[in-house]
């Protein structure tokens, strides 16, 4: 059988390996054989126990804190250009780094053009990411970028709640094109959150541009880390007459008090993907799966077809 009819391979990064597994039961293709030597010092060395020569690899993979888990990427990606792999697709569902995407200050780096300069050089040849911080950083790679959207797995959820007097709002100015994007899908009006930080993770003043009372509103952004920035905007349009707050964010960093914040927050709902492993079981977080939507434009990149009709919005 000619190379390129061969089925691609799946391999997982190690603090990917459930997505992976559940990518590759839809994809319908067994979890490729990656074994991990760690030394006593902490250095770690990724094999693939089987031949990849000439084949198309997926390699899955978030790239969330610590630094090890983009590491394990890289190495993953130079052993595969080594092993002569012919196509080399880091999976990122969520990729890492990316709110260092510009100069917001002098005497600092632009770390997720430095992440894309990394992974080209370490033998990536395609990238695969869900909703990225800023959409400018597909133009930090010279390799294809596929950029998939997280609304394309939260927007029937959205609609199965079959919502009254729905307001969808953005958090920050920053993700007020998501909001209207989002409120086109669904014919609703919008609300921005305008905030001014104190420093990074730490909020000194909030208002909301738009009227919330009597609304359901749903709260639409691609991360939630420390989970100050919802909850408090949650409290601030629950105390303007909001009937229920809910949140979207596609990746569930979580870190620090973020689990307890939000239980204890008002928020009805907070909706993640699982592009980031869950460190603990809460009521309010109910996780939608992305696997189906990226074995679904995995398989239209191996095959050669578009995927523009994977993009709800």
């Amino acid at each position: 059988m000619p190379i390129d009819q061969l089925s691609p391979k799946i391999f997982a990064c190690s603090q990917s390996t459930e997505l992976a597994k559940e990518i590759a039961k839809e994809y319908g293709i067994p979890l490729g054989n990656v074994t991990t030597t760690h030394f006593s010092d902490g250095e770690f060395q990724p094999a693939f126990e089987e031949s990849i020569r000439g084949r198309r690899i997926f390699l899955i993979g978030s790239t969330f804190p610590s630094a090890d888990n983009l590491m394990e990427m890289l190495l993953m990606c130079d052993a595969a250009k080594r092993a002569s792999a012919r196509h080399i697709t880091a999976v990122m569902p969520y990729f890492g780094w990316a709110r260092q995407d510009r100069k917001d200050k002098p005497r600092v780096a632009i770390g997720a053009k430095l992440v894309a300069k990394l992974l080209e050089s370490a033998g990536a040849t395609r990238i695969m990411t869900m909703d990225l911080h800023a959409d400018q950083i597909q133009g930090f790679f010279e390799k294809p970028v596929d950029h998939l959207f997280g609304s394309t797995i939260f927007l029937p959820y959205v609609k199965s709640l079959n919502l009254d007097n729905l307001t969808i709002a953005s958090p920050d100015m920053g993700g007020s094109k998501r909001a209207y994007a989002y409120s086109k899908f669904l014919e609703c009006d919008v609300v921005i959150c305008y905030k001014q930080r104190q420093k990074a993770n730490v909020i000194a003043y909030m208002e909301l541009i738009g009227e919330v009372k009597g609304k359901n509103v749903i709260l639409v952004d691609d991360m939630i880390d420390t989970g100050g920035t919802l909850t408090k905007a949650a409290d601030l349009m629950m105390e303007r007459g909001a009937l229920s707050v809910r949140a979207i964010c596609t990746h569930p960093i979580l870190s620090g008090d973020a689990y307890e914040r939000i239980q204890n927050s008002k928020l009805t709902e907070l909706i993640v993907s699982n592009t980031i492993p869950l460190k603990k079981s809460v009521s309010k977080i109910k996780v939608v799966n992305c696997a189906s939507l990226f074995a679904d434009v995995m398989r239209k990149v191996h095959n050669n077809v578009s995927i523009s009709d994977e993009f709800l919005m």
